[in-house]
C-alpha cells in the first residue's frame, strides 16, 4: 500500500489531535500536547464519551472538527475511535497515531473484533506500544500490523505495560518525526 494526496490529503502544515483513553480526558492529554508544541508541531486534545468505540466516532469528528490532512489519534480507547475515523471518513486525516493501542481485553487476547477495520486505512499509521501490554499482547500485535497494515511503523519498548509515560519523550520525537514526514511536499512522496 502506499499513500498518496488522493489517499490522505496534504496540507502545508499538519494539526495532531489526540483522544485520551477510557480512563482520561482531554486533561491527561496535556504533557502530549505540551511536549509536541515544544517540538514545534500543533498539537491538542479533545475530550471524548467513553462508551463502544464505534458508537464514539460521531462524537471524536465533531470534538475534533476537520480532520482532513491533520494527523488524528490517542491513547488506548481514543487511538482505537481514531483508527474507527479514519477508516471510515473521506477526506481523511493525513496519518493516525496509535499510542498503546488496546487490541484486546486483558487476559481476552483476540485480535480480530479491534482490528476489523484495519484494511480501510489509507493513511500512513504509526504505532507505539508497551511489549508488556495486558491489552496488546506484542506477538498478536506484531502480527495484526504484519497482516492487516504491512506499511505501518510499530515501535515498542521492553517492560513497558499500558502507560509510555516512562518513554514519553522517545514517543512524542517518533510522534514528531511521523508528521513531519508527512508535511514533506507531495512530490517527494509515493503515490499509488
Amino acid at each position: 500500500m502506499t499513500f498518496g494526496a488522493a489517499a490522505c490529503g496534504t496540507l502545508a502544515t499538519v494539526d495532531i489531535i489526540l483522544a485520551h483513553g477510557a480512563s482520561g480526558s482531554a486533561a491527561s492529554m496535556r504533557p502530549h500536547v505540551d511536549g509536541l508544541r515544544a517540538r514545534g508541531l500543533a498539537a491538542r486534545a479533545i475530550d471524548l464519551p467513553v462508551r463502544k468505540a464505534e458508537t464514539a466516532v460521531p462524537a471524536y469528528l465533531a470534538a475534533a472538527g476537520d480532520i482532513a490532512g491533520n494527523v488524528i489519534g490517542g491513547h488506548s480507547y481514543g487511538g482505537r475511535v481514531a483508527s474507527l475515523v479514519a477508516a471510515s471518513a473521506a477526506p481523511g486525516p493525513a496519518g493516525l497515531v496509535l499510542l498503546a493501542y488496546p487490541l484486546h481485553r486483558p487476559g481476552a487476547p483476540d485480535r480480530d473484533a479491534r482490528t476489523v477495520h484495519w484494511p480501510q486505512l489509507r493513511c500512513p499509521v504509526l504505532c507505539l506500544s508497551g511489549e508488556s501490554d495486558p491489552f496488546a499482547r506484542i506477538d498478536l500485535l506484531r502480527g495484526a500490523i504484519a497482516d492487516l497494515l504491512p506499511d505501518a511503523e510499530l515501535v515498542t519498548w521492553p517492560h513497558l505495560g499500558h502507560s509510555l509515560a516512562p518513554v514519553l519523550d522517545a514517543v512524542l520525537d517518533r510522534v514528531a518525526a511521523f508528521t513531519r514526514s508527512l508535511q514533506a511536499p507531495t512530490g517527494t512522496r509515493p503515490v499509488g
